[in-house]
Parts: C-alpha cells; structure tokens; sequence
C-alpha cells in the first residue's frame, strides 16, 4: 500500500501529544457526542462482546464509558491508554471507590492489556492523530478475536477547512494535518486483515461566540501535527491578528455574529475473520491458526452486521 497518502503527520509531535499528562477531567464534548451517534449503531450488531477494549478512553469520551457499560452490562471491559500517567488517570475517573457496594456486582473493568483476545474493540476519535495508522489498526487486529470487530471513528478531510482557508488567505503555513479519506480507512483495514468493512460519514457545523471559545476548543480536541507547522512561539501581535481574521472568515451565514466550523466525522466497523491457508509446496501453520481454521473452516466465518 502507499504510505504517502494523508495524514502528513509529523511523528514527535504525535507522540507528545499521544504522552501528554491529561489536562482535564471531561473528554472534549465533540468526541462524546461523536461516541453517543456510534454507540447508537451498535444496535444493528447482533454479536454481544464477553469482553471489549476501550481505546484511549481519557480523550475517546469518559461518557462513552459509561454508555458501552450500560449496553453491555455482562462484558468485562479493559480500557488502554497511551501511558501509566494517563492509565492511572482513567482508573481514577472511571473506577469506582472499593467502598462502593455498586462496584462490588456487575462487568470488570482493567486498566491494562488482556491476556486473551476480545471480541469487540472501540476507539473513538484516535485514528486521525496516528502517524502510523496502519500500525495502529494492525494492533486493533492482534487485540480482536476471531469473529470479533472494530468499532471506531476519526475526522475526515473536510475538518477544518474554513480554518484551513484563512490560513492560506493570509500566507501561513497550513492549519493542520491532512485527514485521511473513509475510503483509504476501508483499504486499511482490509490490508489489516479486516473483513467486511462498512465506513460512512457526516459533517457536524459547530458555532462559537468568540475567536477565543473556538481555539479552547481546537487545543483540547487536539493539535496541528503537519511537519510544516508554524514553528516555536508566535507574539502577543500575531494572536491578535489570528483573532481578527478568524472573526472576519469563519463568520456564520446567519449572520448572528457566530464563527462556524465544519468537522467531517468517518465512522467505520469490521469484522475480523478466520485466517486463510496459503498453501504451498510447504506450508507453516501456528496452533492459533490450525484451531481457527478448524472451527470455521478455510474461507472464514461468514455472516456480518
């Protein structure tokens, strides 16, 4: 596949961001209602997790949590972040007291890895800031059970782009990195090893009163990771000016004094199916391997949302 398609990331910067200590105690409110339309699809899958992932749920939605525990009130749950700061965080957010009788009863909740795959994996709001993408989801697949799937989202090309359009007006560097488009998503995950990858999308306008709401907004959803980024500390001046130009472009049609910005949200889920024999004049097959084929046969489970 080709690796030089978006996202234009630059890989330090993502990993600091991946690392940074949490700066607060509510994901940001875009990626909680983006969780709350995707664990509304999860109605149309019939399979019920025994055990789930929560991928970065410190940034994915702390609500979110508790949305899939409600949904899945048997499954036991292991939420992964990036870091042991940002695991201790989550456990510190998510967790309830040992003095709680409420957490005495119902789904485990783990902080680290499991020791056996899951069936479901749901990441919301990660894969847009990956610098190896392709990496990430080739994890999501070793975390997944056979039969099991992914369940995810990210933005699309169309973020930003009344942001990205004052940049270019005024001669900046770009605005931010380039998103990936839902159909290369789809490419991704079958390479993967994925099946039956099922993408849509939808743009979500939101409108802010000041220059000021709209970038305390943009800095907790997360940063501009384009290697060609402004580079070191910009004056008090050319704040002032960003302001100004951002109430002058980003002034809504409706003229009510309000700044819009548009987000495309990709939504996607697969499925992870049997692995195929590749049979040669020698063939090396793993244990894992043998059982999966064994239980449902050469071409893979069929079946699907």
């Amino acid at each position: 596949m080709s690796t030089q398609r978006p996202p234009t990331i630059d890989p330090v910067a993502a990993t600091r961001w991946a690392t940074l200590p949490p700066q607060q105690t509510e994901s940001p409110w875009l990626h909680e209602e983006v969780a709350r339309r995707m664990e509304e699809r999860l109605q149309w899958i019939v399979q019920k997790p025994r055990q789930w992932v929560h991928w970065g749920a410190l940034q994915g939605g702390l609500q979110a949590q508790a949305l899939l525990s409600k949904r899945y009130p048997e499954s036991d749950c292991f939420v992964l972040e990036s870091t042991a700061g940002r695991a201790q965080a989550a456990r510190n957010l998510i967790a309830k007291p040992w003095w709680n009788p409420r957490g005495w009863t119902g789904p485990a909740v783990t902080f680290e890895a499991p020791a056996q795959p899951v069936q479901m994996l749901w990441a919301n709001m990660a894969l847009h800031t990956a610098a190896d993408p392709e990496a990430l989801i080739a994890e999501w697949h070793r975390l997944i059970a056979v039969d099991g799937f992914a369940m995810f989202s990210c933005l699309g090309p169309d973020t930003l782009r009344e942001l990205r359009a004052v940049y270019a007006r005024l001669g900046w560097p770009v605005a931010g990195h380039e998103f990936t488009d839902m159909h290369d998503w789809g490419d991704m995950l079958v390479h993967a090893g994925f099946a039956e990858p099922v993408m849509d999308m939808e743009r979500i306008t939101l409108t802010y009163s000041t220059p000021q709401s709209l970038l305390a907004e943009l800095r907790s959803l997360g940063r501009n990771l384009h290697p060609q980024r402004f580079a070191g500390l910009r004056s008090r001046a050319w704040l002032a000016r960003l302001h100004a130009a951002l109430a002058e472009g980003l002034a809504s049609p409706a003229g009510d004094g309000r700044l819009q910005l548009t987000f495309e949200v990709v939504y996607g889920h697969a499925f992870k199916p049997a692995p195929r024999l590749n049979i040669q004049a020698e063939t090396t097959v793993s244990l894992e391997q043998m059982r999966s084929v064994l239980k449902h046969g050469p071409a893979g489970p069929k079946g699907g949302a």
